[in-house]
């Protein structure tokens, strides 16, 4: 808590004006400009390709994990399917959303706000609908201790407090609120933002090199017309790249500036790329970008695993805490209700890895046929579900204790 203090004394100063953990209100976007002097706000941050692809990936792969409520049962735990908030996690949490489209809009509002917010609709004591929040929500805590928020959408003005609203709060927040990664990052969003609007200011201009057309006297102002208009207009533009110009009277083209490779241009954009993952946690070569690793081998499978262990395994857990402490019953989590992602099918490998780990369970023991069979979506067979193991690895002493007798043997 102390780093975090720290760091925003330092933020505060460069953006020269306070910033505290108890106000989040002063990590909230409000549209200001970086140092490159482009204005940061959701959409001119998405608008950068490698944000949108970062943003895109996290908050899509997070949704499509199954969202599981788990009961104990026998020393393990089974499916609570028929739990009340399983059909609203799992399946569908109001009436116009399914639930990947309900935790991707979450999880991207995450990655870029800092926070998500969703309005808690009950029927009594049960939940029956999770409506998520779009308009900017202004959070407060009251003497007595509880948190209420405030917010106007559709024409309507709310204020409820923390048992109406849902809140899952991002990266180093405080009980009001995350850090918004567009505030806190809005000098590289700037940044990006510049040098795409150069790239494209330079290809719209039909990657010509500027410069001045020198004469030895004062120009006419018909000369002056032709000049800055009608050249502009005929020479000008990436429909008119290479199209010869034709000079006379003593007019002489004197080119100035030098090419975009000259200025590192592509360098600057694909540095902007690096930028920008850093501050989402995402291997650049998960968006496409390998200019400076191989694009394929080991070396991106451990990068893979690293990212899925380090990056998403914190943005799961934050939103399985939040469920279990917000939606689940006093009683629910006694009984030892649990909600948590179901990894399977994002941790699940190739055909030879599958087959490898497939061989060691059932040759130790540790897992079924038909465990095995459901895991590759079989149905399962007669017999299967006897647990297993080979009996090769025996003590040396008792060898020929599981040899057939001589008389038995088979001729």
């Amino acid at each position: 808590m102390n780093l975090l203090r720290k760091t925003m004394t330092l933020l505060g100063r460069a953006a020269g004006r306070p910033l505290s953990l108890e106000d989040p209100e002063h990590w909230r976007n409000r549209g200001a400009d970086g140092y490159a002097g482009e204005p940061v706000n959701e959409s001119s941050v998405l608008a950068i390709s490698a944000a949108f692809a970062c943003v895109n990936l996290v908050a899509g792969t997070i949704a499509s994990l199954p969202l599981m409520v788990y009961r104990p049962a026998g020393g393990g735990r089974d499916v609570a399917s028929d739990h009340p908030l399983y059909r609203l996690i799992h399946d569908s949490p109001n009436y116009d959303q399914t639930a990947l489209e309900f935790w991707e809009f979450a999880c991207a509002a995450i990655e870029l706000r800092g926070n998500f917010y969703a309005l808690i609709e009950r029927s009594g004591a049960k939940i029956i609908a999770l409506t998520p929040i779009y308009a900017p929500v202004t959070a407060r805590r009251e003497r007595d201790g509880s948190i209420w928020y405030r917010w106007s959408e559709d024409g309507r003005s709310y204020n409820l407090s923390d048992r109406d609203v849902f809140h899952v709060r991002g990266f180093g927040g405080t009980p009001l609120g995350g850090l918004s990664t567009l505030s806190v990052g809005r000098n590289a969003f700037s940044l990006a933002t510049a040098i795409d609007r150069a790239a494209g200011t330079t290809f719209r201009n039909g990657m010509r090199p500027s410069g001045v057309i020198a004469y030895d006297k004062f120009l006419t102002r018909e000369q002056r017309e032709i000049a800055e208009t009608r050249l502009t207009e005929k020479y000008v533009g990436a429909m008119n790249a290479g199209r010869p110009m034709v000079l006379e009277g003593g007019w002489k083209w004197n080119s100035l500036s030098i090419s975009p490779d000259d200025a590192q241009m592509l360098e600057s954009r694909g540095f902007s790329v690096e930028e920008v993952c850093r501050f989402f946690g995402v291997p650049p070569h998960m968006i496409g970008h390998t200019s400076k690793s191989t694009s394929w081998g080991t070396g991106l499978e451990q990068q893979s695993i690293g990212f899925q262990r380090y990056a998403l395994r914190r943005r799961l857990k934050r939103i399985e805490q939040a469920i279990g402490k917000q939606l689940l019953t006093q009683e629910d989590r006694t009984r030892g209700i649990v909600v948590e992602f179901n990894l399977e099918g994002l941790l699940r490998g190739d055909s030879a890895a599958r087959s490898n780990f497939y061989g060691s369970a059932l040759n130790n023991g540790w897992m079924t046929i038909n465990e095995v069979r459901a895991l590759e979506n079989l149905p399962p067979v007669p017999g299967g579900d006897v647990p297993r193991m080979q009996m090769q690895n025996v003590p040396i002493t008792d060898a020929g204790k599981q040899l057939p007798a001589p008389s038995e043997k088979t001729p």
